[in-house]
């Protein structure tokens, strides 16, 4: 089905999608486009790469309406990077000559009173991370009593540990009725029953689910590893870097640790290579992110901060230096590659003692995972 084509969308949205060649709609906004534009709270699980985003944003901007200049929506995300991302989509389409509505996004890393400054200009969506979003409502500087609909994107995220508290605490703040709108690629025991409690007579929406799982990786990845002693995993890193020559390539590691000591071996043997990490300055991972996004880097370490509902194009390898510390992660790690029907590859490097961990993917992900190994230069078959 085309944009142009469904009945209540707001015309100026299909021809901004249309200038950036987004005519069709995928099946995740398909299939919630209409329960969205009527007010229904959803759950749905669609894997990376499917047009989660804007399977919110068009029905959510189709209802605004012009004749009120508080916020109508908010949008809750886990990191900034992904924050700027999404607000970065609601300006383009928003370019449209005349467009009655705007929006921005706030996050903790950001100057609290330049986001002050910027509210003033009457934003109709705000995007934004869970504490910083509740520090603006809570001092009373966000004006929440006209907001339609809150969105938890990345939702099993936000509903663990770190954010929980701010998530309900800004649920409360709103109105009694208002839309609830959960998505993520991966929606565990533990996510749903706090995804209940969030919602009314939510509707679940699962896109290509596989039978008795919830985490959807896309057939076009394949996935193989390494095993190693643990010592050496970040000189197998650079000898599988020299093997698999990626185009563009995202390596994640755990520790800071292991982060710098794989960034300064990559740069020894000239690799162009950036990082981004959790204490790095929001600028500075924005310049890494764009430099990554151009190609002026080939390769980008980072923790998992990047991994989650980043849109990075042509990424056709993904490498683990260290697997995922909760297993789901590593949906969202793989998700990295392989977007939009393209081919892509996740290699991890493991140790004897982590084979149990291969063997757990694979039968909860639905998923072959080959052992290579790394001869005369190449990776081949175990």
């Amino acid at each position: 089905m085309l944009f142009k084509d469904l009945e209540n969308i707001n015309s100026n949205i299909a021809a901004e999608l249309s200038k950036h060649n987004i005519n069709e709609m995928t099946d995740v906004q398909a299939k919630t486009y209409k329960h969205i534009y009527n007010n229904k709270d959803l759950i749905v699980c669609s894997g990376t790469g499917t047009g989660k985003t804007l399977a919110y944003l068009c029905p959510i901007i189709s209802r605004l309406s012009d004749t009120t200049k508080n916020i109508q929506a908010i949008i809750l995300v886990p990191n900034g990077e992904l924050a700027s991302q999404i607000n970065k989509q609601l300006e383009d389409i928003f370019s449209y000559d005349n467009c009655p509505y705007s929006s921005m996004f706030v996050t903790g890393e950001g100057n609290i009173n330049r986001q002050l400054e910027a509210l003033k200009h009457k934003p109709a969506i705000l995007v934004g991370t869970p504490a910083r979003v509740y520090q603006l409502i809570n001092i009373k500087k966000l004006k929440v009593h006209e907001v339609k609909t809150i969105v938890l994107d990345e939702a099993d995220k936000l509903l663990g540990k770190t954010y929980i508290e701010h998530v309900y605490s800004i649920r409360k703040s709103l109105m009694k009725y208002t839309q609830v709108l959960l998505f993520s690629a991966s929606i565990d025991k533990k996510t749903r029953k706090e995804a209940n409690s969030l919602t009314y007579k939510a509707i679940d929406i699962n896109i290509n689910a596989i039978k008795n799982s919830e985490s959807i990786i896309p057939s076009s990845i394949k996935h193989n590893y390494v095993i190693t002693d643990r010592r050496e995993r970040i000189e197998t890193l650079r000898k599988l870097v020299k093997a698999v020559k990626p185009v563009k390539c995202i390596i994640f590691i755990n520790t800071k640790y292991d982060l710098e000591e794989a960034l300064q071996k990559l740069q020894y043997h000239n690799y162009n290579v950036g990082c981004i990490s959790g204490n790095q300055d929001a600028m500075s991972k924005r310049n890494t992110l764009n430099n990554f996004k151009s190609g002026k880097l080939q390769l980008l370490l980072a923790t998992d901060i990047a991994a989650r509902g980043l849109q990075i194009d042509n990424i056709d390898v993904v490498i683990n230096v260290n697997l995922p510390e909760e297993p789901k992660e590593y949906i969202h790690r793989a998700g990295r590659c392989g977007r939009n029907g393209n081919k892509g590859l996740v290699l991890s490097i493991i140790t004897e003692n982590e084979l149990n961990k291969i063997k757990k993917y694979q039968k909860d992900f639905h998923i072959n995972m080959l052992q290579k190994k790394l001869y005369q230069g190449r990776l081949v078959a175990k």
